[in-house]
Protein backbone atom coordinates (compact mmCIF):
# COMPACT_ATOMS: atom_id res chain seq x y z
CA UNK A 1 0.00 0.00 0.00
CA UNK A 2 1.32 3.44 -0.94
CA UNK A 3 1.74 5.69 2.10
CA UNK A 4 2.18 9.45 2.50
CA UNK A 5 5.46 8.92 4.37
CA UNK A 6 7.07 7.73 1.13
CA UNK A 7 7.15 11.36 0.00
CA UNK A 8 9.53 12.22 2.84
CA UNK A 9 11.84 9.21 2.73
CA UNK A 10 14.57 11.18 0.95
CA UNK A 11 14.22 14.30 3.11
CA UNK A 12 12.52 17.52 2.04
CA UNK A 13 9.57 16.96 -0.29
CA UNK A 14 8.38 18.88 -3.33
CA UNK A 15 4.66 18.67 -4.05
CA UNK A 16 3.22 20.28 -7.19
CA UNK A 17 -0.52 20.82 -7.53
CA UNK A 18 -2.56 20.36 -10.68
CA UNK A 19 -6.29 20.28 -11.33
CA UNK A 20 -7.29 16.85 -12.61
CA UNK A 21 -8.77 17.10 -16.10
CA UNK A 22 -7.15 20.42 -17.00
CA UNK A 23 -7.02 20.68 -19.99
CA UNK A 24 -8.16 17.04 -20.18
CA UNK A 25 -7.50 13.77 -18.37
CA UNK A 26 -5.13 12.46 -21.04
CA UNK A 27 -2.82 15.42 -20.42
CA UNK A 28 -3.25 15.03 -16.67
CA UNK A 29 -1.97 11.46 -16.92
CA UNK A 30 1.03 12.61 -18.96
CA UNK A 31 1.73 15.39 -16.46
CA UNK A 32 1.67 13.02 -13.50
CA UNK A 33 4.12 10.62 -15.12
CA UNK A 34 6.54 13.32 -16.25
CA UNK A 35 6.41 15.26 -12.97
CA UNK A 36 7.15 12.07 -11.07
CA UNK A 37 10.17 11.43 -13.32
CA UNK A 38 11.27 15.05 -12.79
CA UNK A 39 11.45 14.62 -9.03
CA UNK A 40 8.00 15.36 -7.57
CA UNK A 41 7.76 13.45 -4.28
CA UNK A 42 3.97 13.59 -4.06
CA UNK A 43 1.47 15.02 -6.53
CA UNK A 44 -1.57 16.89 -5.31
CA UNK A 45 -4.61 16.57 -7.53
CA UNK A 46 -7.49 18.99 -7.30
CA UNK A 47 -10.94 17.60 -8.01
CA UNK A 48 -12.65 20.28 -10.12
CA UNK A 49 -15.59 21.89 -8.37
CA UNK A 50 -18.02 24.58 -9.47
CA UNK A 51 -17.60 26.58 -6.25
CA UNK A 52 -13.94 26.36 -5.12
CA UNK A 53 -14.24 28.94 -2.35
CA UNK A 54 -10.67 28.57 -1.07
CA UNK A 55 -9.00 28.95 -4.46
CA UNK A 56 -7.63 31.93 -6.35
CA UNK A 57 -8.49 32.88 -9.91
CA UNK A 58 -5.84 30.67 -11.51
CA UNK A 59 -7.23 27.48 -9.99
CA UNK A 60 -10.84 28.61 -10.44
CA UNK A 61 -10.20 28.90 -14.19
CA UNK A 62 -8.50 25.49 -14.19
CA UNK A 63 -11.59 24.00 -12.54
CA UNK A 64 -13.75 25.58 -15.23
CA UNK A 65 -11.58 24.13 -18.01
CA UNK A 66 -11.64 20.69 -16.43
CA UNK A 67 -15.40 20.68 -15.95
CA UNK A 68 -15.94 21.86 -19.54
CA UNK A 69 -13.77 18.95 -20.66
CA UNK A 70 -16.23 16.58 -19.00
CA UNK A 71 -14.14 15.66 -15.97
CA UNK A 72 -15.96 13.76 -13.23
CA UNK A 73 -14.79 12.11 -10.03
CA UNK A 74 -15.29 8.63 -11.50
CA UNK A 75 -13.23 9.56 -14.56
CA UNK A 76 -10.46 10.87 -12.30
CA UNK A 77 -10.41 7.59 -10.42
CA UNK A 78 -10.29 5.68 -13.72
CA UNK A 79 -7.35 7.80 -14.86
CA UNK A 80 -5.49 7.14 -11.60
CA UNK A 81 -6.08 3.41 -12.05
CA UNK A 82 -4.27 3.65 -15.38
CA UNK A 83 -1.47 5.76 -13.91
CA UNK A 84 -0.97 3.24 -11.13
CA UNK A 85 0.18 0.72 -13.74
CA UNK A 86 3.13 3.01 -14.50
CA UNK A 87 4.17 4.80 -11.29
CA UNK A 88 3.98 4.47 -7.53
CA UNK A 89 4.27 8.21 -6.87
CA UNK A 90 2.04 9.14 -3.89
CA UNK A 91 -1.05 11.25 -4.54
CA UNK A 92 -3.10 13.52 -2.36
CA UNK A 93 -6.51 14.95 -3.26
CA UNK A 94 -7.45 18.55 -2.63
CA UNK A 95 -11.21 18.69 -2.61
CA UNK A 96 -14.24 20.04 -0.79
CA UNK A 97 -16.85 18.41 1.40
CA UNK A 98 -19.64 18.76 -1.16
CA UNK A 99 -18.03 16.57 -3.88
CA UNK A 100 -17.13 13.95 -1.26
CA UNK A 101 -20.64 13.86 0.22
CA UNK A 102 -22.22 13.83 -3.25
CA UNK A 103 -20.09 10.85 -4.28
CA UNK A 104 -20.69 9.11 -0.96
CA UNK A 105 -18.11 9.60 1.77
CA UNK A 106 -17.22 5.97 2.43
CA UNK A 107 -17.29 5.08 -1.26
CA UNK A 108 -15.01 8.02 -2.04
CA UNK A 109 -12.44 7.23 0.66
CA UNK A 110 -12.49 3.51 -0.14
CA UNK A 111 -11.69 4.25 -3.77
CA UNK A 112 -8.85 6.54 -2.68
CA UNK A 113 -7.37 3.77 -0.56
CA UNK A 114 -7.71 1.24 -3.35
CA UNK A 115 -5.79 3.42 -5.82
CA UNK A 116 -3.08 4.78 -3.54
CA UNK A 117 -4.47 8.26 -3.06
CA UNK A 118 -2.83 8.36 0.33
CA UNK A 119 -4.03 11.70 1.73
CA UNK A 120 -6.94 14.12 1.59
CA UNK A 121 -6.85 17.89 2.08
CA UNK A 122 -10.33 19.32 2.61
CA UNK A 123 -10.03 23.11 3.09
CA UNK A 124 -13.67 23.73 4.02
CA UNK A 125 -13.69 21.10 6.76
CA UNK A 126 -12.86 22.63 10.15
CA UNK A 127 -11.12 20.66 12.87
CA UNK A 128 -14.41 20.12 14.70
CA UNK A 129 -15.92 18.29 11.69
CA UNK A 130 -13.10 15.80 11.08
CA UNK A 131 -15.36 13.09 12.47
CA UNK A 132 -17.32 13.26 9.22
CA UNK A 133 -14.44 11.60 7.33
CA UNK A 134 -11.84 10.35 9.80
CA UNK A 135 -13.48 6.96 10.53
CA UNK A 136 -13.50 6.13 6.81
CA UNK A 137 -9.96 7.39 6.37
CA UNK A 138 -8.78 5.17 9.21
CA UNK A 139 -10.61 2.18 7.77
CA UNK A 140 -9.14 2.52 4.27
CA UNK A 141 -5.65 3.76 5.06
CA UNK A 142 -6.03 7.34 3.83
CA UNK A 143 -4.44 10.18 5.82
CA UNK A 144 -6.70 13.11 6.63
CA UNK A 145 -4.24 15.97 6.39
CA UNK A 146 -4.88 19.24 8.21
CA UNK A 147 -4.68 22.73 6.73
CA UNK A 148 -3.25 25.17 9.28
CA UNK A 149 -2.97 28.96 9.03
CA UNK A 150 -1.66 31.70 11.32
CA UNK A 151 -3.87 31.60 14.41
CA UNK A 152 -3.64 31.64 18.19
CA UNK A 153 -1.08 29.14 19.46
CA UNK A 154 -3.71 26.91 21.06
CA UNK A 155 -5.56 26.54 17.77
CA UNK A 156 -2.40 25.70 15.81
CA UNK A 157 -1.49 23.10 18.42
CA UNK A 158 -4.93 21.49 18.26
CA UNK A 159 -4.85 21.27 14.46
CA UNK A 160 -1.28 19.93 14.46
CA UNK A 161 -2.07 17.24 17.00
CA UNK A 162 -5.01 15.99 14.94
CA UNK A 163 -3.17 15.94 11.62
CA UNK A 164 -2.42 12.76 9.70
CA UNK A 165 0.12 12.43 6.91
CA UNK A 166 1.18 16.06 6.89
CA UNK A 167 0.27 19.56 8.00
CA UNK A 168 -0.67 21.88 5.18
CA UNK A 169 0.55 25.31 6.25
CA UNK A 170 -1.11 28.10 4.24
CA UNK A 171 0.15 31.68 4.56
CA UNK A 172 3.26 30.21 6.21
CA UNK A 173 5.34 32.25 8.60
CA UNK A 174 8.14 31.22 10.93
CA UNK A 175 5.99 31.32 14.06
CA UNK A 176 3.19 29.16 12.64
CA UNK A 177 5.62 26.59 11.25
CA UNK A 178 7.60 26.39 14.49
CA UNK A 179 4.46 26.01 16.61
CA UNK A 180 2.96 23.39 14.31
CA UNK A 181 6.16 21.34 14.14
CA UNK A 182 6.56 21.42 17.90
CA UNK A 183 2.98 20.28 18.53
CA UNK A 184 2.51 17.76 15.75
CA UNK A 185 4.13 14.47 14.80
CA UNK A 186 3.80 14.67 11.01
CA UNK A 187 5.74 16.69 8.40
CA UNK A 188 4.84 20.37 8.06
CA UNK A 189 4.54 21.69 4.50
CA UNK A 190 4.71 25.34 3.48
CA UNK A 191 2.16 26.15 0.79
CA UNK A 192 2.75 28.85 -1.85
CA UNK A 193 0.88 29.97 -4.95
CA UNK A 194 4.10 30.47 -6.90
CA UNK A 195 7.73 30.60 -5.85
CA UNK A 196 11.12 30.49 -7.56
CA UNK A 197 13.49 27.55 -7.06
CA UNK A 198 15.82 29.79 -5.04
CA UNK A 199 12.98 30.95 -2.78
CA UNK A 200 11.71 27.39 -2.43
CA UNK A 201 15.11 26.12 -1.36
CA UNK A 202 15.28 28.79 1.34
CA UNK A 203 11.72 28.12 2.53
CA UNK A 204 12.37 24.37 2.68
CA UNK A 205 15.03 24.90 5.35
CA UNK A 206 12.28 25.76 7.84
CA UNK A 207 9.60 23.31 6.70
CA UNK A 208 9.60 19.64 5.75
CA UNK A 209 8.52 20.32 2.21
CA UNK A 210 6.99 22.78 -0.22
CA UNK A 211 3.64 22.72 -1.99
CA UNK A 212 3.23 25.00 -5.00
CA UNK A 213 -0.40 25.43 -5.99
CA UNK A 214 -0.58 27.80 -8.95
CA UNK A 215 2.72 27.67 -10.83
CA UNK A 216 2.14 24.45 -12.79
CA UNK A 217 -1.53 25.34 -13.24
CA UNK A 218 -0.45 28.61 -14.85
CA UNK A 219 1.82 26.71 -17.23
CA UNK A 220 -1.08 24.45 -18.15
CA UNK A 221 -3.36 27.44 -18.71
CA UNK A 222 -0.77 29.12 -20.95
CA UNK A 223 0.29 26.15 -23.07
CA UNK A 224 -2.71 23.81 -23.00
CA UNK A 225 -1.95 20.40 -24.45
CA UNK A 226 1.67 21.46 -25.09
CA UNK A 227 2.27 22.06 -21.38
CA UNK A 228 3.88 18.78 -20.34
CA UNK A 229 7.58 19.40 -21.10
CA UNK A 230 7.43 22.92 -19.69
CA UNK A 231 5.74 21.73 -16.49
CA UNK A 232 8.25 18.91 -16.11
CA UNK A 233 11.17 21.33 -16.44
CA UNK A 234 9.70 23.59 -13.76
CA UNK A 235 9.25 20.60 -11.44
CA UNK A 236 12.82 19.46 -12.12
CA UNK A 237 14.27 22.83 -11.09
CA UNK A 238 12.06 23.05 -8.00
CA UNK A 239 12.77 19.50 -6.86
CA UNK A 240 16.51 20.01 -7.24
CA UNK A 241 16.43 23.16 -5.11
CA UNK A 242 14.24 21.67 -2.39
CA UNK A 243 16.03 18.33 -2.18
CA UNK A 244 19.33 20.13 -1.63
CA UNK A 245 17.96 22.26 1.22
CA UNK A 246 19.32 21.49 4.69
Amino acid sequence: MIKTKQAFEKGKAFIPFITAGDPNLTVTEELILEMAKAGADLIELGIPFSDPVAEGLVIQKADERALLAGTTTDKIFDMIAQVRKKTNVPFSFMTYLNPIFTYGSERFVARCGELGVCALVVPDMPLEERKELQPYCGRYGVDLASPVAPAPEERIQAVAQAAEGFLYCVFPNDETIACAKAAGSVPCLSVFDAISPEEAGEAARKADGIVVESAVVEIIGRYGQECVPRAAEYVRKMARAIHSAE
